[in-house]
Protein backbone atom coordinates (compact mmCIF):
# COMPACT_ATOMS: atom_id res chain seq x y z
CA UNK A 1 0.00 0.00 0.00
CA UNK A 2 1.13 3.58 -1.45
CA UNK A 3 2.09 6.03 1.49
CA UNK A 4 1.09 9.37 -0.09
CA UNK A 5 1.77 13.18 1.59
CA UNK A 6 -0.89 14.90 2.96
CA UNK A 7 -0.10 17.47 0.42
CA UNK A 8 -0.34 15.25 -2.35
CA UNK A 9 -3.70 14.33 -1.46
CA UNK A 10 -5.11 17.86 -0.72
CA UNK A 11 -3.77 18.83 -4.42
CA UNK A 12 -5.43 15.45 -5.73
CA UNK A 13 -9.15 16.70 -4.19
CA UNK A 14 -8.34 20.30 -5.54
CA UNK A 15 -7.75 19.18 -8.94
CA UNK A 16 -10.84 17.05 -9.00
CA UNK A 17 -13.17 19.47 -7.73
CA UNK A 18 -11.41 22.28 -10.22
CA UNK A 19 -12.72 19.82 -13.02
CA UNK A 20 -16.56 19.94 -12.81
CA UNK A 21 -16.25 17.69 -16.05
CA UNK A 22 -14.38 15.23 -15.29
CA UNK A 23 -14.70 12.41 -13.54
CA UNK A 24 -12.86 10.26 -10.68
CA UNK A 25 -11.34 7.95 -12.39
CA UNK A 26 -9.98 10.80 -15.56
CA UNK A 27 -8.63 12.83 -12.67
CA UNK A 28 -6.87 9.48 -10.90
CA UNK A 29 -5.35 8.20 -14.15
CA UNK A 30 -4.35 11.66 -14.63
CA UNK A 31 -2.28 11.61 -11.79
CA UNK A 32 -1.68 7.80 -11.90
CA UNK A 33 -3.21 6.15 -9.03
CA UNK A 34 -6.30 4.35 -7.91
CA UNK A 35 -9.57 5.78 -8.57
CA UNK A 36 -10.49 4.19 -5.25
CA UNK A 37 -8.02 6.08 -3.53
CA UNK A 38 -8.95 9.33 -4.69
CA UNK A 39 -12.55 8.14 -4.08
CA UNK A 40 -11.50 8.11 -0.31
CA UNK A 41 -9.61 11.12 -0.30
CA UNK A 42 -12.58 13.28 -1.80
CA UNK A 43 -14.82 11.55 0.61
CA UNK A 44 -12.81 12.52 3.60
CA UNK A 45 -12.03 16.04 2.32
CA UNK A 46 -15.76 16.14 2.02
CA UNK A 47 -15.31 17.38 -1.20
CA UNK A 48 -18.07 15.02 -3.56
CA UNK A 49 -20.04 16.79 -6.04
CA UNK A 50 -23.93 16.29 -7.03
CA UNK A 51 -24.18 13.79 -9.56
CA UNK A 52 -24.98 14.94 -13.28
CA UNK A 53 -23.80 17.99 -15.12
CA UNK A 54 -23.99 21.15 -12.90
CA UNK A 55 -26.75 23.60 -13.79
CA UNK A 56 -24.67 27.12 -13.98
CA UNK A 57 -26.76 30.16 -14.73
CA UNK A 58 -24.07 32.04 -16.52
CA UNK A 59 -24.56 36.05 -15.76
CA UNK A 60 -25.56 37.66 -19.38
CA UNK A 61 -21.97 39.42 -20.22
CA UNK A 62 -22.76 42.79 -22.11
CA UNK A 63 -20.58 41.73 -25.44
CA UNK A 64 -19.66 38.12 -26.79
CA UNK A 65 -16.37 39.38 -26.84
CA UNK A 66 -16.16 40.06 -22.59
CA UNK A 67 -18.02 36.34 -22.57
CA UNK A 68 -15.12 34.99 -24.80
CA UNK A 69 -12.56 36.99 -22.33
CA UNK A 70 -14.36 35.33 -19.18
CA UNK A 71 -14.47 31.85 -20.64
CA UNK A 72 -10.69 32.18 -21.31
CA UNK A 73 -9.70 33.24 -17.78
CA UNK A 74 -11.70 30.37 -16.41
CA UNK A 75 -10.15 28.03 -18.46
CA UNK A 76 -6.23 29.56 -17.59
CA UNK A 77 -6.97 29.13 -14.36
CA UNK A 78 -8.28 25.72 -14.81
CA UNK A 79 -5.44 24.35 -17.10
CA UNK A 80 -2.56 26.35 -14.14
CA UNK A 81 -4.03 24.60 -11.07
CA UNK A 82 -3.88 21.40 -13.29
CA UNK A 83 -0.44 21.72 -14.45
CA UNK A 84 0.57 22.95 -10.84
CA UNK A 85 -0.67 19.87 -9.44
CA UNK A 86 0.42 17.33 -12.40
CA UNK A 87 3.90 19.06 -11.54
CA UNK A 88 4.01 18.06 -8.25
CA UNK A 89 2.61 14.47 -8.64
CA UNK A 90 5.43 14.00 -11.73
CA UNK A 91 8.30 15.23 -8.87
CA UNK A 92 6.92 12.61 -6.23
CA UNK A 93 6.83 9.90 -8.52
CA UNK A 94 10.12 10.75 -9.80
CA UNK A 95 11.42 10.38 -5.95
CA UNK A 96 11.29 13.90 -5.48
CA UNK A 97 9.46 14.08 -1.98
CA UNK A 98 10.07 17.77 -1.18
CA UNK A 99 6.39 19.08 -1.77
Amino acid sequence: MKNYPPQFKADAVALYRSRPEATIRQVAADLGINPETLRNWVRAAGASRPRGRRAEVPAEPSTPLEAENTALRKKVRELEEEREILRKAAKYFAGETRW
